[in-house]
Parts: C-alpha cells; sequence; structure tokens
C-alpha cells in the first residue's frame, strides 16, 4: 500500500517492525479489528478499523467515540471487482453496529474516487510535523 504511495523502500523497512509491535497488542485487544477478502485461501484486499476515543461533537453529539478506517488495500490483479467497496460498506455497517455516528480516513488520491462514491466527504483535517 505504502510503496505504492510511493514511500521509499528504506522508509517502509524501518517501520516494519515498530508497526508489528504496535498492531500486536491492539488485534489480540480489539482496539484493531477489521476484514479482508479472500480468494482460493489468499487475502486479496483488506480494511483496519479503529474505534477513538472523542468527545461528542456536532458530526457526533450522541458518541464520545469516532470511526476510523485505515489501510485499506486491494492487491492489484484484483482490482476493479468492487472488492474495496464491499470492504467499506462492510465497515461503515460494523460501525454503526457498535453505535459509531461519524467516521474518518485519510485517502490516497487512488482511493479519493471510491470513497467520494459512496458519499464520504473531504474535512478541514490538518497536520504539522512536530519533529
Amino acid at each position: 500500500m505504502f510503496a505504492e504511495a510511493g514511500v521509499a523502500q528504506n522508509v517502509l523497512d524501518a517501520i516494519e517492525q515498530p508497526f508489528a509491535d504496535w498492531l500486536r497488542p491492539r488485534l489480540q485487544s480489539g482496539e484493531y479489528f477489521g476484514f479482508v477478502a479472500e480468494e482460493t485461501g489468499a487475502v486479496v484486499a483488506g480494511v483496519g478499523l479503529r474505534l477513538l476515543d472523542w468527545p461528542a461533537h456536532p458530526l457526533h453529539p450522541h458518541s464520545g467515540q469516532r470511526g476510523y478506517m485505515l489501510n485499506v488495500f486491494v492487491e492489484p490483479a484484483h482490482r476493479g471487482k468492487g472488492l474495496a467497496k464491499a470492504l467499506i460498506l462492510r465497515a461503515e455497517e460494523e460501525f454503526r453496529a457498535r453505535g459509531i455516528e461519524f467516521a474518518t480516513l485519510h485517502a490516497s488520491s487512488m482511493g479519493r474516487p471510491v470513497y467520494e462514491g459512496l458519499d464520504w466527504v473531504a474535512t478541514a483535517e490538518m497536520g504539522k510535523w512536530l519533529a
């Protein structure tokens, strides 16, 4: 996913172990969850999900959490089959089932049209490097 977005291999190598260390306990606790699509026993697409502790907000006045969707990826040979759309819709369904009223994500240029086609809209989020 990140390689396709232009991230250098040395950067990917540097984050591999820290990501695995971050992910392992969150998978075990259920803090990080998601869905995959398989074909003949091989994972060909996936989506990761988190619930973020967030104060009540005009966009979600009844919930102290936001949903966050990340790591959406479809293997190149399986693109154009609707897998990303199906996974996103399944993720939305899961968020609703957990009482989540508002969800966010960071879209790549490749993913943006898929999200927009499912009524996701750009927000006013900004970022700043603090290191």
